[in-house]
C-alpha cells in the first residue's frame, strides 16, 4: 500500500522530560519499541483507515466510548542520542533515550479542529451533515483528545506533497540520509535529516532574521517563525528530524539521488547575507523547477 503523499518534521524529547517519572507505560514502550519513520508513517494510515470504517465515528487510535486507545502511551519513536549527528562537538545530548510520541488522535484532532474553522461552509455542512453531527459536538470531542497532549504542543508536524522550504534551515546539507532501496515503491525508502535541538534553533532564528530583513512578514517569514516558536516549546537537549515521508514514492532514484533542495535553501541564506540578489534568484529559480511537479500532482489530486 502507497504511504500518505506527506513530509514530516518530529522533535525526540529526552525520556525523562516526560514526567518525573515517566508514566510505566511510556518507559515500557521506549525499551521494547523498534519502530522506524517508515512504519510509524504505516501505522498512522492503518490507524485512520481503521477509524474510517469504525460504525463510531472514531478519531484514529480512539475507543468507540470516546476514550484515547492503550496507543496513546505505546506508538512512540524512539532514538539512541549517538544517531543524531552533531556539527559542534561541545553540544551534550547525554545518554537517556529520545522519544517522539507519534499522538495520531490528538493531531488528528487539531487536524479536525483547523478543518472546523477554515474550510469553505458548504464543504463543512457535507461533512458534517453525513456524520450526522453538529460544529458543536465535533469541536467538543476534538477538544477532549487534544488533552492527552504530552507537554504543550505536539512533537509532529506534516504537510501533503511537498516539504515546507523553512525547515531546512534547520538541518545541515550534507548529513542527508538516503536510502533508495529498490524504488518508489520499496516500503525502507528514505530521505531525512536530523539535528539537536541545540543547533537547530539557532539556524532557524538567523533565517528568520535574514528572510525578515528582505521579505518582511511575508509567507517564508511567517513560516519560520511559526517553526521557530514550536521547536522553543521543547527541552533542549531534543533533537529534530526532517523527513520526506510518503514524497518518495513521487520522486525516481536519479532524481533523488541528487536532490539539492537543502544545498538550495541555505544558498539563499547565504546570499542573504552577502545581499547578493542574483544568487538568490538563481536558488529560488531551482527550486521552483525541482518542486514544481509535486506541486502539480497535487492540483490534479
Amino acid at each position: 500500500m502507497l504511504r500518505p503523499f506527506a513530509a514530516y518534521l518530529r522533535v525526540y524529547e529526552p525520556l525523562s522530560s516526560f514526567g518525573d517519572p515517566p508514566d510505566d507505560a511510556l518507559v515500557a514502550a521506549v525499551e521494547r519499541s523498534e519502530m522506524t519513520p517508515n512504519e510509524a508513517i504505516e501505522r498512522e494510515q492503518w490507524l485512520w483507515l481503521k477509524s474510517q470504517v469504525s460504525a463510531a465515528h472514531s478519531l484514529p487510535a480512539e475507543m468507540p466510548d470516546g476514550r484515547a486507545g492503550p496507543s496513546l502511551r505505546t506508538d512512540v519513536l524512539v532514538l539512541d542520542p549517538g544517531e543524531v549527528p552533531l556539527s559542534d562537538e561541545s553540544i551534550d545530548l547525554g545518554s537517556e533515550p529520545l522519544v517522539c510520541p507519534l499522538e495520531i488522535r490528538v493531531r488528528s484532532a487539531a487536524a479536525l479542529s483547523s478543518f472546523l474553522d477554515d474550510a469553505h461552509p458548504a464543504l463543512r455542512a457535507a461533512v458534517l451533515d453525513a456524520g450526522g453531527f453538529t460544529p458543536e459536538a465535533v469541536k467538543s470531542r476534538a477538544n477532549v483528545a487534544l488533552r492527552d497532549l504530552y507537554g504543550s504542543t505536539m512533537h509532529v508536524l506534516s504537510t501533503n506533497w511537498m516539504v515546507p522550504l523553512p525547515w531546512f534551515t534547520i538541518v545541515e546539507p550534507d548529513e542527508r540520509r538516503i536510502v533508495l532501496g529498490t524504488g518508489p515503491s520499496d516500503p525502507i525508502r528514505e530521505v531525512s535529516w536530523r539535528a539537536a535541538m541545540a543547533e537547530a534553533r539557532p539556524r532557524i532564528a538567523e533565517a528568520e532574521e535574514l528572510v525578515r530583513d528582505a521579505l518582511g512578514d511575508a509567507g517564508p517569514t511567517r513560516v519560520l517563525a511559526e517553526t521557530n516558536r514550536w521547536l522553543n516549546s521543547f527541552h533542549p537537549d531534543s533533537a529534530v528530524e526532517l523527513d520526506y515521508g510518503g514524497l518518495v514514492q513521487l520522486i525516481e532514484d536519479p532524481v533523488l539521488a541528487t536532490d539539492t533542495t537543502a544545498d538550495e535553501v541555505h544558498a539563499i541564506l547565504d546570499g542573504l547575507r552577502r545581499d547578493a540578489v542574483e544568487d538568490v534568484a538563481e536558488a529560488f529559480e531551482n527550486l521552483r523547477d525541482y518542486w514544481g511537479d509535486l506541486a502539480s500532482r497535487e492540483r490534479f489530486n
